[in-house]
């Protein structure tokens, strides 16, 4: 099931733009394609965090899933399991995450690459690099990690909470429904919770 869904989002990246598409694109000005090219490798961070995040996703829903596990576990064995759980999936990220985002590259003249292509003119895609190599827009990718973290961080201790008691309720409507007895709630969006979660390690250059 894991690899299946690794595979569904890899496959559905590929799919963005097919390759044809680009050979359809070979009367596209010299000019135009280098500003292309510029674009792409100015967004190569970006890609790659994409790229990583097509295999990230599995993984962490994976280590979702072992929290109600883990309390199966005897607590003399929980947190050593716990940390051997965790090695497995780090390895499998560092394992697979760089041959994934070389190969996310290599794609990204034939999806991203065709779309700029096809949406922007000339005029437009010069207008983009003289943006993406401003100094303000290096600025601000920088500070959007820190934008995104204090807003969700922000948004958990406002509503963690009342979340975390609705999707209690809801666990407990659905285990009646099931004809199941009710055990330990599973963590809601916001609650902390000490079951492995799979780090998405930056790949190796």
């Amino acid at each position: 099931m894991l690899l299946k869904s690794v595979q569904a989002g890899a496959i559905a990246a590929a799919l963005l733009i097919s390759p044809l598409a680009w050979a359809q694109k070979a009367d596209s000005s010299p000019a135009k394609k280098e500003l292309i090219t510029r674009i792409l490798k100015l967004q190569q961070p970006a890609i790659e965090q994409l790229t990583i995040g097509v295999l990230s996703r599995p993984i962490n829903e994976l280590a979702q899933k072992i929290v109600p596990a883990l309390r199966g576990v005897p607590e003399d064995k929980r947190e050593a399991t716990a940390k051997a759980i965790d090695a497995n999936l780090r390895k499998f990220m560092e394992d697979n995450g760089p041959g994934l985002v070389e190969k996310g590259q290599k794609l990204a003249p034939s999806t991203m690459g065709v779309m700029l292509d096809e949406r922007f003119t000339e005029d437009e895609l010069k207008q983009l690099v003289a943006w993406l190599e401003s100094p303000v827009s290096k600025k601000f990718a920088d500070t959007a990690p820190e934008l995104q973290q204090a807003f969700t961080k922000k948004l958990i201790d406002d509503n963690g909470k009342q979340l975390d008691e609705r999707f209690n309720a809801l666990q407990q409507t659905v285990a009646k429904q099931l004809g199941l007895e009710a055990g330990p709630a599973a963590p809601a969006p916001g609650a902390k919770s000490s079951a492995p979660k799979a780090a998405a390690p930056a790949p190796k250059k």
